[in-house]
Order: C-alpha cells, then structure tokens, then sequence
C-alpha cells in the first residue's frame, strides 16, 4: 500500500495503536516488531477488538481488507509519520539533550499553550517510535508541534530530524550521559549536534542558552535566537533564587516555579525564551509557567512520615547527579541525607564516575550519603557519613530516618533503580 493511500485512511480514521492493550475502536494498528515478539501475531486480536485496519508486513496474516499489507510495518509508520507532518505543515519545534528534555519539553508545551494549539511528545516517547507517534497525532487545529527527540548512539538525532523535518530545535545541554552508546563526552556533543547541523542545513531557527558557551559556538553559522543574563542575548532572564524552588525575572515579571534546583533554571529559560520568540505575552509565560508542577519522579518534593523528600528518581547520570547534590548542598535545610542509586549505560567510564560522586557527596554539605547499587558499591568511601549498600532491598532492610530531626532526603537514581520505592519503606 502506498503511503498517500495510507494518509488518506488516516484522515478518516487519525487515532494509530502499537499496542493492543491500548487500543480504542477505529484505531489504526500497526503491527511493530520486537526482539522478543511479532506485531503482526496480534494484528488479529486488533481487529477483533475494534481496530479499523491492522498494518502488518507477514502476507500469512493477511485475512481480510482490514489487514493492511506493507513491506516493513516500522518504516512504514515512519514514513506516514513525516508525509502527515508534510500535509499539515505544522511549525516543529525539536529539543534534545543530555538532562532535562522532558521537563523542558513541559515548560515549552506550558507557556505556548497559554497561546496557541499545541501537541507535544506524550512522556518520554521520544525514541524512532515516540516521534513518529508524535507526529502522527497532530491535527489540524495543531498550530505548534513540540517533539522531544532522544539517542544514545551516534547519526540517531539526524535520522529522527529526517522524520519530523523541525522548523526550530533546542539543544538542553551536553552531559555525561549514555557513554557507553555514544563512546564519551565527544560522541555525546557529535551526536545531539546533529540536530544543529539539521537546522543550519535546512536554514531553519536555533534557539541556544546565550550562558553556555559551547552551545554558543557549536550553533555558530546557524540562524540563531538566544536567551541569557546579559544584552548579548534577545531574551534576557534573571535567576533570583532556588530554595527550593526557581524564581526568576523576565520582562518585569517575577516567576515563582514549582521546580526545584538552579540547574532548572535554563529549562525555565527555555521556554520563556521560546514562548516570547512566537509572541506569547510576559502574562501568559508566568501564568503557564506557575501552573506547570513536576510529576513523574523528576524533581518532586514530597512530604511524608514527617519527611521532606526531593523525588529526582527518574533517571540519573554523572551530569544530572552533579546537578541535583550541588543544589542539595546549597538548600539551607536542617538535616540532609542523599540517597543515591547507581547511574547507568556508562561503559568503562562507570567505576570513574560512581567514584567521583562518592568523593563530590563527600565534600559537599550533606549530613548523610547512602549509596545504593553495584556501582556504588564498590567505590571507595572517603567520609564516615558514607553508608554502602549492594542492592535496594538491603538498603530497605536497614533504612532509618533519624526521628529527633528535622529531614529532607534526595532520592536520586537511574530509571532502573526505581528508587522511589522508598516511599512505600517511609
């Protein structure tokens, strides 16, 4: 079937499934492959349940006009994907990074939203499926689309920039994340680079952090619309505090977030940046920036059992973790204690990185450090304040809160810890 036969199924019916726990009636299943299973096995199941049409690429289960056969279920959805992106001409802004893509993303969808008609990435959908999907669910009444692009290996930005075609991009930062994919911190600023090489190429708008200045020379040649502190920059925004929340100054307007830690500050910025680029008022950006409160494990603060717990548990990597301990440092809260999970997908570079956590924790203000992981595990402990523990459950088996003082804990791990656990131990 050919993809403009496919779009004009789509227009009718604009509602695609990957997964048939999900699927709605008229839904248009596409029957994806996996390592451990095969799309097109369900593609009956789809039907039967209310799907309008599956896409499958095995002729064996073709039973009907409902089974839509196709060459390759996943590319074709690709294609769909970037052929309705081309039909509704919708403005793409693209962001990508090491730390705070999805939060950034949020704040974008926050403020533009106070304006205009937006459809953003659902989550953390934000792999060769996530945008696709994004992509696909936008509509007519979309007046901005915002796309969170993910990787962990080199050429993975430029393939997702090929789908979604961005008319804008915003790169959050250049972090030691996903090594071990990208080969070391030179890979990792290659590979979200290409999103800035699309854009120049294509002659399309890059907004940049005008206070980071590899940001401001690898976006050198492009077309560029940036934010900062000082006259340097289009938009200037002033930080003014984080304990523990963000507060800062735009326009005359003093913002009061609901996100926690400095290293927020320049996702705030972002999307004041950003919002007032498509002319969105200084009322509207405040307004949608004070609504928007964390969710998910990213930054949340939490109370209970008489605890205040900052809940960063979504994921973690030597950069982000830097972030959130220096921010704890500086929180003039009474007793802190930082429990830390082990971060992942860092290849040889993981007994470096867990050892310098352990020695900057060490360091810093901080009244307890428990380490929690393999990695953690095996680092050499430089302060007796330091307490190791190999797994989550041994660490849920000995875990005390000190009852005569008053608390705040830092829960931070890689996605694969789930360290927010520890609510349910509280």
């Amino acid at each position: 079937m050919k993809i403009k036969d496919l779009h004009a199924l789509l227009l009718n019916f604009p509602k695609v499934c990957t997964d048939t726990r999900k699927l709605a009636k008229n839904d248009i299943f596409f029957a994806l492959k996996g390592e451990n299973y095969n799309g097109n096995a369900f593609a009956k199941q789809a039907v039967t349940d209310g799907a309008k049409y599956a896409v499958i690429d095995e002729a064996e289960y073709q039973t009907s006009e409902q089974y839509l056969l196709v060459e390759n279920v996943l590319e074709t959805l690709q294609a769909l994907a970037t052929y309705h992106r081309t039909y509704l001409n919708v403005p793409i802004i693209a962001l990508t990074g090491s730390n705070g893509k999805t939060t950034t993303k949020e704040l974008i969808n926050a403020t533009l939203s106070q304006h205009y008609k937006t459809t953003a990435t659902v989550g953390n959908l934000n792999n060769h499926i996530g945008v696709a999907l994004t992509l696909l669910s936008m509509t007519k009444q979309t007046e901005i689309g915002i796309v969170e692009m993910g990787a962990n290996h080199l050429r993975e930005i430029a393939f997702l920039c090929a789908i979604a075609k961005p008319d804008y991009g915003y790169i959050t930062n250049f972090g030691k994340a996903h090594l071990e994919g990208f080969g070391g911190v030179e890979g990792v600023i290659k590979g979200k680079t290409e999103l800035y090489n699309y854009l120049k190429k294509n002659d399309k708008l890059i907004f940049v952090n005008g206070n980071d200045p590899k940001q401001q020379t690898l976006s050198q040649g492009g077309n560029v619309y940036s934010f900062g502190k000082t006259n340097d920059s289009e938009v200037i925004i002033q930080f003014i505090e984080a304990q523990p929340f963000v507060t800062c100054e735009f326009d005359g307007h003093r913002i009061q977030t609901h996100l926690i830690g400095e290293y927020n500050f320049s996702n705030i910025s972002s999307a004041i940046c950003i919002a007032n680029y498509f002319e969105v008022s200084a009322e509207n950006i405040k307004k949608g920036l004070e609504s928007y409160t964390p969710k998910n494990n990213r930054s949340q603060i939490i109370k209970k059992a008489g605890v205040k717990i900052i809940l960063d548990a979504y994921n973690a990597n030597p950069t982000s973790m830097t972030a959130a301990l220096t921010n704890f440092d500086q929180l003039k809260d009474h007793y802190k204690i930082a429990i830390l999970g082990d971060m992942f997908e860092l290849g040889n570079e993981a007994k470096t990185e867990h050892q310098s956590i352990t020695n900057l924790a060490s360091d810093l203000n901080i009244d307890e450090i428990i380490l929690v992981g393999e990695n953690f595990y095996k680092t050499e402990s430089v302060s007796q304040k330091t307490t190791k523990f190999k797994s989550f459950e041994a660490l849920k088996q000995d875990f005390k809160i000190p009852s005569n003082k008053k608390t705040t804990l830092l829960i931070k791990g890689s996605r694969g810890m789930a360290l927010e656990r520890l609510l349910d131990v509280l």
